[in-house]
């Protein structure tokens, strides 16, 4: 299902094409999106990037579309890999509270978040790494993201593969917004949540290997 076909959809089953209504389309499936993505961690929620330490920095700066983390790690001249544990910003600055303390990284932490001005955002955040690094070391960072919305894009992972999810969905957040009946909105909340437990069965899966884990038997 793309935006399109989603669009048509949501009209379709709420029987409105009033103006202000199909306006606001974008915003209940973008608050649908959001929804799914906070509830499920499906891998295409996550994202690798590759990236240099600046040597004599401590500071290593978020992607600007960063959730949360999965691992950071800092790869040496040789290519070996040495994954950082994450601490606490006050435990870094402690054991290391000079900057010219400086080595290959062992920890990190989350230093700030995103800042703004006004409607814009001026930072993406930034890590903070212990010790202060020595040389422009090579780093891999992987994360969660928010993918682009279906909106903008006009077809995404949740289009083509959890449509169900995403229209309910769509559907629980445009019936909210028009007041609508209790029966009915319940219905969509119910079908939401059946779709949305499917969705989470393929969480579940992509975190099993089942020569390792065994096959999941059903309950």
């Amino acid at each position: 299902m793309n935006y399109t076909e989603l669009v048509q959809a949501i009209k379709d089953y709420t029987e409105n094409e009033e103006t202000t209504f199909v306006s606001q389309i974008p915003t209940f499936v973008k608050q649908a999106e959001q929804r799914i993505y906070r509830a499920v961690t499906i891998p295409e929620l996550k994202k690798n990037v590759t990236g240099t330490l600046s040597s004599g920095d401590k500071y290593l700066a978020r992607p600007n579309d960063f959730l949360t983390v999965l691992s950071l790690a800092v790869v040496d001249g040789s290519g070996d890999y040495s994954y950082l544990l994450d601490k606490d910003v006050n435990f870094i600055r402690e054991a290391f509270p000079s900057t010219s303390t400086q080595g290959l990284p062992l920890f990190y932490g989350q230093f700030d978040g995103d800042a703004f001005s006004g409607s814009s955002e001026t930072s993406s955040g930034n890590f903070i790494l212990g010790p202060t690094p020595d040389a422009n070391y090579a780093i891999e960072l992987h994360y969660y993201y928010d993918p682009p919305s279906i909106v903008t894009s006009g077809a995404s992972w949740l289009g083509d593969n959890a449509d169900t999810t995403l229209l309910y969905g769509s559907l629980v957040e445009a019936y909210t917004f028009m007041k609508g009946e209790s029966d009915m909105l319940q219905l969509y909340a119910s079908r939401y949540k059946e779709a949305l437990g499917e969705l989470s069965v393929v969480d579940v899966k992509s975190k099993r290997d089942i020569y390792r884990d065994g096959e999941i038997r059903p309950q």
